[in-house]
């Protein structure tokens, strides 16, 4: 009688088992890729927001006039795309400072959302 050599390699439930937590490893793997990339056009998007946002700051201050009080809306092109733009002035304590709040969105998101606000001040220009 021949004695049997020992039989090497995996058994099928130990190649089931390795499967399993391949599988789970790589779905945490993919959701955690799919979130960083969320997160990354989010912050992608409130950069540009905010450079929209500082670039209406810095007209309204080389425009040299003191700017009237009020809501103005209007659009900007920043990197191929639109903005929206909506600029509030309004009066401070001081009355030779107005304020200056710039909210920056996507077209077609909520009014009352936006990507980022902006506040800043403005002197009154000298002999105005």
């Amino acid at each position: 009688m021949t004695a049997r050599a020992p039989q090497s390699g995996f058994s099928l439930i130990e190649v089931i088992i390795a499967l399993a937590v391949l599988a789970i490893s790589l779905s945490a793997l993919i959701n955690s890729t799919s979130t960083a990339t969320a997160n990354t056009i989010g912050l992608r998007d409130k950069t540009l927001a905010h450079w929209v946002a500082m670039n209406k700051m810095a007209q309204i201050r080389l425009d040299g006039k003191w700017p009237g009080m009020g809501v103005k809306k209007g659009k900007s092109k920043l990197a191929d795309r639109e903005w929206e733009v909506e600029t509030t002035i309004s009066g401070t304590p001081e009355p030779s400072i107005r304020r200056i709040d710039i909210r920056v969105r996507k077209p077609g998101d909520p009014k009352e959302t936006s990507l980022t606000l902006l506040t800043g001040f403005i002197g009154k220009p000298a002999g105005s």
